[in-house]
């Protein structure tokens, strides 16, 4: 399996308000930024969006290591989903799981793969972090002053 090396970050506006998320991907020295937006979002729909949109471009299974800086997609891809799964997408309070559509889609999207999930601190200096934020906030940017924006379904490649 080829090993990529995969960094995500959403933001938003407003929470909800108007969204983006990014993602960089590293194999063997090249490079590969991904940016969507959505205009009316929450910030963890964005932390979503961004593994999603990763691990979905990739054209074949990979050993992959995604760093995120959200806590909120490592516990619930490490510690939360098994359960919802066998609660049939439920909490553990009985109510139904925020995000199901996205949270199903990134556990089809991960189950290609060899998934080793890291957390990494935000605005903390990490340059790889620090680029999937940039693009994040640049596809809001984009779209906020452009009359079109990017469907958050399909990433837009960036060179």
């Amino acid at each position: 399996m080829k090993p990529v090396v995969i960094y995500t970050d959403g933001a938003c506006r407003g929470n909800p308000g108007p969204g983006g998320w990014g993602a960089l991907l590293r194999y063997r020295g090249s490079e590969k930024r991904l940016k969507g937006f959505e205009s009316a979002t929450t910030n963890n729909r964005m932390e979503l969006m961004a593994a999603i949109a990763a691990l979905e471009v990739l054209q074949e299974p990979c050993a992959i290591t995604l760093y995120t800086d959200s806590t909120y997609v490592i516990q619930g891809l490490t510690e939360w989903l098994p359960q919802w799964r066998a609660r049939g997408w439920r909490t553990a309070d009985k109510k139904p799981v925020k995000n199901q559509d996205l949270w199903q889609r990134l556990d089809a999207a991960a189950a290609r793969h060899r998934m080793d999930w890291r957390w990494v601190k935000g605005h903390s200096g990490e340059a790889g972090n620090e680029a999937a934020d940039g693009l994040a906030n640049e596809a809001i940017d984009q779209s906020l002053f452009s009359s079109s924006t990017v469907d958050p379904s399909r990433p837009s490649s960036c060179d």
